[in-house]
């Protein structure tokens, strides 16, 4: 089978192709054709060494996918050969062939394309943990989002107005914003032309908002904390910006307001009941056609560095996704 590996660390044109072994399966493990493979942001980090997970060269990178059970391994109750499946890989999702863990895939049904499936369980995994268990969203309440074109992004506007919120989306064009609106958001701040805080307090009348969602950091970390209503949830969900940003702790003081960090990976592991609720309550949602996984672009297998591109250059609105088989 063919792989994209990465055998050096460094950009996605150190990456390179080639024919691997069929991986073995035994176990709990599930061996899966991949059809579509979902790119995320920590796939641009864990090719250049800059991620908390390292796995040891050489790996194929990838942390979702979609496609159809090839084999199981002799612990396996929940899926058998030709079942239609997404999931979490961590790694290897980059390759014609994947052994997962079962606890990590779940069923498709058949309403959700191959490339919907590989969109959709990282993202809105990531959004709806956030909003739910780490924020405690309530209906009523302002939801701010940043980076409201991405893929986590879109997803957090559409789970937020499922959850009752009142969204305020935040970009950096207004295509970007173009695009959040179409996903359910209520009320959009451009960035690049005014400033985020005053642009959030105004849309707020003052009060500020309830819940930021912030996977983009840097600067625009302590803008948005600064327009936080009193017993605000600030989400650090991740560092688009390239910046780990410093946060002045008197903010949280004078706003009585929380910084809570969301780290979905572990609370998988960590909590893995919890995390299999959340994936039935998903996808009770798509198929009650409240959220639905919107595809910025598929890219063919060999065209991965143009695609890998699309998230370092934040060209994309919405999802990523890498054509591995048919």
């Amino acid at each position: 089978m063919k792989a994209i590996l990465c055998k050096e660390y460094g950009p996605a044109d150190k990456l390179v192709i080639e024919e691997v072994p069929s991986p073995e399966v035994k176990g709990r493990g599930v061996k899966v054709r991949v059809k579509a493979a979902g790119l995320n942001f920590p796939d641009t980090l864990i090719i250049e060494n800059k991620y908390q997970f390292k796995p040891p060269l050489p790996f194929s990178p990838g942390g979702e996918m979609a496609g159809e059970v090839i084999e199981v391994g002799e612990k396996v109750t929940r899926f058998k050969p030709g079942d239609r499946v997404a999931g979490l890989t961590g790694y290897g999702a980059f390759a014609q062939e994947v052994v997962v863990a079962e606890d990590n895939l779940l069923p498709v049904p058949d309403a959700m394309s191959d490339e919907k499936a590989a969109a959709f369980t990282m993202v809105y995994g990531t959004s709806y943990h956030a909003l739910k268990q780490r924020a405690n969203l309530q209906p009523g309440e302002t939801l701010l989002v940043l980076g409201a074109s991405g893929g986590v992004g879109l997803a957090t506007v559409e789970l937020g107005k499922a959850m009752g919120a009142r969204v305020i989306a935040a970009a950096s064009s207004a295509e970007k914003l173009a695009v959040a609106k179409e996903a359910g958001a209520d009320e959009l701040i451009n960035y690049s032309e005014e400033p985020l805080k005053e642009a959030a307090k105004k849309l707020t009348k003052g009060k500020g908002v309830d819940v930021i969602y912030d996977p983009v950091g840097g600067d625009f970390t302590e803008q948005a904390l600064r327009a936080m209503a009193w017993n605000g949830r600030h989400l650090i969900v991740g560092f688009a910006a390239g910046e780990i940003p410093k946060i002045p702790a008197n903010l949280t003081l004078l706003k009585g307001c929380s910084v809570v960090g969301v780290f979905w990976g572990d609370f998988t592991r960590r909590e893995p009941e919890v995390s299999a609720q959340n994936m039935v309550d998903l996808m009770k949602l798509f198929s009650e056609g409240k959220i639905d996984p919107k595809i910025s672009a598929v890219y063919e297998f060999e065209d991965y560095v143009e695609a890998l591109g699309a998230l370092t250059g934040r060209k994309a609105t919405g999802k990523v996704v890498l054509k591995v088989g048919s």
